[in-house]
């Protein structure tokens, strides 16, 4: 009788088989392409980090952490992302570079579920860290960046949609004031997009009916550059008239970039990574189901390493991202050499000189192969040497 455990997988882990590695491949290469060509360069860091230093500065949930011990006694963590990883590369041995960095990484990264519920514990994330670059411009290339390199991989329909975490931060600050854990609640029920319980929740409030409605009109403010309108008469404090000022002027940069189609708003967004400290933005495809990138500005994040420096990026799920194109199997592109004891000698030589010329070539004993007419109709072309009249003299 098997083990119980022989053929199963801890819990979220996935194995990659051909068909959907070669898509994965493929599309790193032009996500790769375009990045490139924006000046960006690949880096590549440890799987394994400080628990104290990247797991605690990731953001990431504890219990989603996958944690162990080191020889030494020391806490490590697998990377739960890759923005951390490289805030602690960029203060260190990049520390004296000239800045702005271009960084870009394509690697995997590790959080723990709870339950199976088809969310991965392990998936590939391909992304940019653009670092010492304060600007609307900044934000501008980062985004602009994204909506290329989705294009660029063959994603023709898709939305980005923008946010200010500081607009919705000194929004409640202005009708709550202090009460931070009531503000945790309501931003807790954004993040979650369960309106209801928002809605649940303010009524609640012992606040007047006034302040109630303003609260709740906080959620109609999704869609186009109208909201802008719409959101400075919500709440008129210095840093909720800046958040707007600065989205602005990000949308004026984004139609210079000509992108602006691929753009809408919703000063709703809140990330579950807490180090976002200004504009952040997330990506959707039709039918997909789930979050297909994001991104955002992280102010804060570079200063817990020690460096005075401010930065923003984006994330693309990879493994979202080739089930968001739909790609096809791709047609069967190697060739068959069948070979017999006797034109064995002549089939390495074909084999090579095919090889020679780019081509995928599978050199198969006709013994070894039980359906031949299968073997043949798999493959886009076969050279059957055992039908030649024996191999080439040594």
């Amino acid at each position: 009788m098997a083990k119980r455990l022989m053929f199963e997988k801890p819990l979220g882990m996935r194995d990659t088989l051909p068909f959907f590695y070669n898509q994965k491949k493929q599309t790193i290469e032009l996500l790769t392409e375009t990045i490139t060509e924006f000046g960006y360069a690949f880096i590549d860091t440890p799987l394994l980090e400080y628990y104290e230093t990247v797991g605690e500065a990731s953001a990431t949930l504890n219990q989603q952490l996958f944690k162990l011990l080191d020889q030494q006694g020391h806490s490590l963590v697998l990377r739960p992302d890759m923005t951390a990883p490289i805030a602690r590369v960029a203060a260190s041995q990049l520390r004296n570079a000239e800045y702005p960095l271009r960084l870009a990484y394509d690697g995997p990264v590790f959080r723990a579920q709870q339950t199976e519920g088809g969310k991965p514990a392990q998936f590939e994330q391909v992304g940019t860290e653009l670092i010492g670059d304060h600007s609307s411009y900044g934000d501008a290339e980062v985004i602009a960046l994204l909506i290329f390199s989705l294009q660029h991989a063959g994603l023709k329909d898709f939305q980005i949609t923008i946010g200010h975490i500081g607009y919705v931060q000194a929004f409640f600050s202005e009708f709550l004031q202090n009460d931070e854990a009531t503000i945790e609640e309501l931003m807790g029920y954004l993040y979650r997009k369960n309106y209801v319980g928002y809605q649940k929740a303010v009524e609640a409030l012992p606040i007047q009916r006034q302040e109630k409605e303003s609260l709740m009109d906080l959620m109609k403010l999704r869609g186009e550059d109208e909201i802008f309108d719409k959101s400075k008469s919500l709440a008129r404090n210095q840093e909720c008239l800046q958040a707007i000022n600065e989205l602005k002027q990000l949308y004026r940069i984004l139609k210079e970039y000509q992108v602006e189609q691929y753009v809408s708003f919703d000063l709703n967004l809140i990330s579950h990574m807490n180090y976002y400290t200004g504009i952040l933005f997330e990506g959707y495809a039709p039918d997909l189901g789930s979050l297909l990138c994001n991104g955002g500005r992280y102010d804060k994040l570079l200063p817990s390493f020690q460096l005075n420096a401010s930065a923003t990026g984006f994330a693309i799920h990879l493994e979202r991202l080739v089930e968001a194109l739909g790609a096809k199997a791709p047609e069967e592109q190697r060739i068959g050499v069948i070979f017999d004891n006797d034109s064995f000698s002549q089939g390495i030589k074909q084999a090579a000189a095919l090889r020679k010329e780019g081509k995928s070539v599978l050199l198969q004993h006709t013994d070894q192969i039980p359906d031949l007419e299968k073997f043949k109709a798999e493959l886009a072309d076969t050279i059957d040497l055992t039908q030649s009249g024996g191999g080439l003299d040594a």
